[in-house]
C-alpha cells in the first residue's frame, strides 16, 4: 500500500527540530563552556601576571585590578570562543561514536545534513554574537583597560599600598608601609621614607588618609613624628605633630590606546595596513566559529574502539595551523606583500577547501556530487 502523506504534514516533520537535535546542542553548548573556561583561566592567568607586577610596583591601584581582570577575561572569551566550539564538537560527535549512537542516527537515515542541521543550530547564532562581540564589544572592553591604566597613572601613585607590604615607588626614593587599612579608607601606623638627592626624610604616624582640597590632593598624617636629615652627619630635624600635611603632585598622562581599542568605524574607513590587519583580525573570529565548526564535523568520526578524544591531536594541529596562517597573513597585509581582501579571504577558503576534502573523505566524493547535482537540478 502506498501511503498519500499530505505535503504539508511532510514539510512540517522535515523542519521540525528534533530530539537528537536538542540532545546535541545540549552537549554542545555544556561541552563548549567548560571547555572555554579552562582556556580562559588559563590565559588569563598567564596576562594577569603583569598586572600584578604593575601593581606591587605601584602603577596600578588594588581597585582596579578586579575591573581589569573582568575586561581580560571578556576579550579571552571572545578570542577562543572559535577553538571552544571546535574542540567541543570534536569531543560531543566523538563521544557518540564512541557509544555507537552514530550508527543508531545512520540505521534511522540520518546522515551528514541531520549532524550539520544540529551543529549549526548553535554555531550559526554564536557566530552572530560573536560579530557583535569581537567587532564591538571587544574594542570597548580594551578602552576601558587603557583608561584605568591611564586613570592610575594621572592618580597620587599610592594605589599599589596594601596593609602589611612594604610598597616602593620612583625606584626606591619612595617606601611606604602601612599595617592596616580599614574600610573608610584610613591607615593606620604608617611609615613613609622620602629621598631626596642627599636628604632623607622619615615619617612615623598613626594614621593617614588621602584627602581632596581645593588647592590640590594631599595626604594627611595624623598624630605622628616627622625626622629629616643627611645620612652620615649629625644634623637632623626632629618634630612632632598632630597633623601633618604633604601635597601630592598630580601627574599628567594622557592614555594611549593601542590599535585592538579602536572603533570598528575608523578602522573600517582606514587605509593604514596595521588598520587593515586588525579589521581582518577581528572579522577572522565569527569566520572561524563557522569554518572551524565544518571541519569539525567530520574530522570527529573515531572507531568505536577508538578513545573520545581520538582526533584531538588532528584538531590541535588543524587550529594552531590555522592562526599561525591568520597571523602570517597579518604580517604580509601590513608589509603590503598581499592587498587586505586576500589575508581575509584567502585563509579563510583554504580553510573551506580542507572542510569540503573532509565531507567528501567521510562520505564519499560520488555522494558529494550526487548532493552538488541534486541542489543544482
Amino acid at each position: 500500500m502506498e501511503a498519500n502523506w499530505p505535503v504539508s504534514y511532510k514539510v512540517g516533520r522535515r523542519n521540525k527540530i528534533t530530539v537528537l537535535d536538542k540532545m546535541i546542542v545540549q552537549d554542545l553548548l555544556r561541552t563548549m563552556l567548560a571547555v572555554l573556561s579552562v582556556i580562559v583561566v588559563i590565559i588569563v592567568s598567564r596576562k594577569f601576571i603583569r598586572v600584578l607586577d604593575e601593581a606591587i610596583a605601584g602603577k596600578i591601584s588594588n581597585d582596579a585590578l578586579l575591573s581589569i581582570l573582568g575586561y581580560k577575561t571578556l576579550l579571552a572569551s571572545v578570542e577562543f570562543l572559535p577553538v571552544a566550539l571546535f574542540m567541543a564538537v570534536l569531543m560531543v560527535l566523538g563521544r557518540m561514536y564512541r557509544d555507537e549512537e552514530m550508527a543508531a542516527v545512520s540505521s534511522a537515515g540520518g546522515g551528514a545534513g541531520t549532524l550539520y542541521k544540529a551543529v549549526f543550530l548553535l554555531a550559526f547564532p554564536l557566530s552572530i554574537l560573536v560579530v557583535g562581540l569581537s567587532l564591538y564589544v571587544s574594542p570597548w572592553a580594551e578602552t576601558q583597560v587603557d583608561k584605568l591604566m591611564a586613570q592610575d597613572q594621572e592618580s597620587s601613585g599610592l594605589g599599589g599600598i596594601s596593609a602589611g607590604m612594604f610598597t616602593e615607588y620612583s625606584q626606591g626614593d619612595l617606601v611606604f608601609y602601612v599595617e592596616k587599612i580599614t574600610t573608610d579608607k584610613t591607615m593606620h601606623r604608617v611609615f613613609v621614607q622620602n629621598r631626596q638627592q642627599a636628604q632623607v626624610g622619615i615619617i612615623n604616624a598613626e594614621t593617614a588618609q588621602v584627602q581632596d582640597l581645593p588647592d590640590g590632593r594631599y595626604i594627611v598624617f595624623g598624630q605622628g613624628e616627622r625626622v629629616q636629615g643627611v645620612p652620615g652627619t649629625l644634623t637632623y630635624v626632629i618634630e612632632q605633630f598632630a597633623e601633618y600635611a604633604v601635597r601630592i603632585e598630580s601627574k599628567v598622562s594622557v592614555a594611549k590606546f593601542n590599535r585592538q581599542a579602536f572603533p570598528v568605524d575608523m578602522l573600517w574607513g582606514s587605509s593604514d595596513t596595521h588598520d587593515t590587519a586588525e579589521l581582518q583580525r577581528r572579522l577572522a573570529i565569527p569566520l572561524g566559529v563557522l569554518l572551524l565548526t565544518v571541519i569539525a564535523v567530520p574530522l570527529a568520526q573515531i572507531t568505536p574502539r577508538g578513545g573520545v578524544y581520538g582526533n584531538m591531536l588532528v584538531g590541535f594541529l588543524i587550529y594552531f595551523s590555522y592562526g599561525n596562517f591568520l597571523r602570517v597573513s597579518q604580517s604580509w597585509v601590513i608589509n603590503g606583500t598581499i592587498p587586505g581582501w586576500l589575508g581575509l579571504s584567502g585563509i579563510n577558503l583554504l580553510l573551506l577547501l580542507a572542510g569540503s576534502i573532509l565531507v567528501a573523505r567521510l562520505y564519499g566524493w560520488r555522494w558529494l556530487l550526487m548532493k552538488i547535482t541534486g541542489k543544482v537540478a
